[in-house]
């Protein structure tokens, strides 16, 4: 955080040493009596001295007198404007007192001067007491505005927060406390975005697992019962078990890969390899799946490609990811396009779909674990946990890399990553 009050660093040496500004204070305040009696009244030595030594002898006994009282009593007040308003009127008795001893020894043969000097003096406390009157009050309404805005905060109001004017240590404070609350109203928002997550991970996961198990029950059973014997239908019967068997054996090792993500403990074997293979590969994987569903699947590799420093088998799957999520996505007479191209500095992987594209308020959470956006993306498919996309971030971030999604200007959606050259 910037400190927008450049003045505190100053404030707070000094607020660390008070008694060497004390004596600094006395010191100078002495030294300037001195240098004004001689230059501008002409006083002779000895009336200098004189003055002098008991200018001492009374601003000493005046802030030992305070300080006795400060820690006395002050310091157990339960109010600060009391603290402060009893500060402001000591200092004036202290002024007037020692003034008033000043003025009767210098006027002790004038006594309408004298009584002139003690009614200006009172007049003077006055007003300086009421001053500070007026700024101990300005002072703590701001404490009372951070003390008010902390009780709705502990009452569970973390929307509110404290009132803020001036550039003093008290407005530091409120900003600092501002920004407190916010990152509190932050956190909790984030504990219950996660919570959410879970019981949809729960949701989602039991039904990606529940459906094709309720189907392989089904089957097993007719097959088990003989209400299937035609050869035919057994053999259709045994390649949907097969299939459904795969699909439940990847959510579960979507699941392993997620959790050695988040614990660090994925393998990772560097070497160089060929990212264009890992491409074809991943078109040739899914183009049936493409054809069954009319999606038309191509992908452009640049001719300066070349070698890449990865992991092959976990960049493949990155790319099997992001190519199973956008056919996922798109309809029937869509396309999806995967480019690999180099750059001076890394190397880019993109799969655009003709999709209905991302929900602005899903762009930046696409990534996240078991997050599954509730608009366009998420209804047209209405199936999948949340993992693939997750899994490809890990994977990536893990290779020094990036990963972003966007959504194209001239519609659907671009998923792409980089790795380092």
């Amino acid at each position: 955080m910037v400190d927008t009050f450049p003045q505190n660093s100053y404030m707070q040496k000094i607020s660390r040493t008070p008694w060497r500004l004390f004596a600094i204070g006395i010191v100078g305040a002495l030294a300037l009596v001195a240098i004004l009696m001689f230059a501008l009244m002409g006083a002779p030595l000895q009336e200098i001295t004189t003055l002098m030594t008991w200018l001492s002898i009374s601003s000493l006994v005046s802030l030992v007198v305070g300080y006795i009282l400060y820690r006395r009593g002050l310091t157990r007040s339960p109010s600060l404007t009391l603290t402060l308003v009893l500060t402001y009127g000591w200092a004036a008795i202290v002024i007037l007192v020692n003034v008033w001893i000043m003025s009767e020894r210098m006027f002790l043969n004038d006594e309408h001067d004298l009584i002139l000097s003690g009614v200006l003096l009172l007049f003077a406390a006055i007003i300086a007491t009421t001053f500070g009157i007026f700024v101990a009050a300005s002072v703590t309404d701001g404490l009372r505005s951070l003390n008010l805005t902390a009780q709705q905060i502990a009452e569970g109001n973390l929307t509110a927060r404290a009132a803020i004017s001036g550039r003093d240590e008290v407005a530091l404070v409120g900003h600092t406390f501002n920004e407190m609350a916010k990152q509190l109203q932050q956190a909790a928002q984030e504990r219950e975005e996660l919570e959410q997550m879970r019981k949809d991970l729960i949701a989602w996961t039991s039904h990606d697992l529940r459906t094709p198990l309720t189907s392989i029950r089904a089957m097993i059973e007719a097959l088990h019962d003989g209400v299937v014997d035609d050869p035919a239908t057994v053999q259709r019967y045994y390649g949907t078990i097969r299939s459904d068997i795969i699909a439940l054996n990847s959510i579960i090792d979507d699941l392993f890969e997620l959790a050695q993500l988040d614990a660090g403990g994925l393998s990772m074997e560097m070497a160089q390899h060929a990212l264009g293979d890992l491409v074809s590969d991943s078109l040739e994987m899914f183009q049936a799946l493409a054809t069954e569903q009319g999606v038309t699947l191509k992908g452009t590799v640049a001719p300066n490609l070349g070698l890449v420093q990865m992991c092959a088998p976990k960049i493949g799957r990155v790319i099997g990811n992001l190519v199973s999520n956008a056919l996922r996505y798109t309809p029937a007479g869509g396309t999806v396009q995967v480019t690999a191209v180099r750059q001076p500095d890394q190397i880019i992987v993109t799969v655009q779909d003709s999709g209905p594209g991302f929900a602005p308020e899903d762009l930046g959470r696409v990534f996240e674990q078991f997050y599954r956006g509730e608009q366009s993306r998420s209804r047209a498919s209405g199936s999948g946990a949340g993992l693939g996309l997750a899994i490809a971030r890990g994977v990536v971030l893990a290779h020094n890399g990036r990963i972003w999604a966007e959504n194209a200007p001239e519609g659907g959606a671009i998923v792409g990553f980089s790795l380092p050259d």
